[in-house]
């Protein structure tokens, strides 16, 4: 299979800082947000999604990184905050691709079990192959797909890119 570049790095660069303008506007209202990432690149995705937030806003930005088992989602989801600290809080679960939506569908039900004020969610590249009703309310871009394509986003240090194959 070839790879094909459908983000560069300036691309991704204004893509996160528009989503962090978007999730701004949504929340500046609010004295906190917490980022929820899930693991690995979507953590990072929170990251720079929380730096440019902090750059551009008094409110508190508490980032946790949120542990899915991709393959068995049924499995505990664990966060590295603990439950007390998102009770009555504003939630943006953010990935790095949204592809059949399990991910997502699963991250949020897991906030959902603490009394929370609102969820959201934010992904880079939506694949349009969801087999749940879960969207994301913040996203870079839409790519449609075939189901045999993957979508692999990398986070380097002033390297990000995201490519098909």
């Amino acid at each position: 299979m070839s790879q094909n570049i459908i983000l560069n790095d300036l691309e991704i660069k204004h893509k996160i800082k528009r989503i962090s303008y978007q999730i701004f506007e949504t929340f500046a209202e609010e004295d906190e947000i917490i980022l929820a990432g899930i693991a690995n690149n979507g953590y990072v995705f929170a990251e720079k999604i929380g730096e440019i937030l902090k750059a551009i806003s008094d409110i508190k930005i508490t980032l946790c990184e949120v542990k899915i088992d991709k393959q068995n989602p049924f499995n505990e989801i664990t966060t590295s905050i603990p439950k007390e600290i998102y009770f009555e809080k504003n939630i943006v679960l953010v990935d790095d691709v949204l592809n059949s939506g399990t991910t997502l569908i699963y991250g949020v039900k897991h906030f959902l079990e603490t009394p929370v004020k609102k969820i959201k969610t934010a992904v880079l590249v939506d694949r349009n192959h969801k087999k749940f009703p879960v969207k994301a309310d913040f996203k870079g871009i839409s790519l449609s797909t075939s189901l045999k394509e993957h979508v692999h986003v990398v986070f380097e240090n002033n390297n990000n890119y995201a490519y098909l194959v």
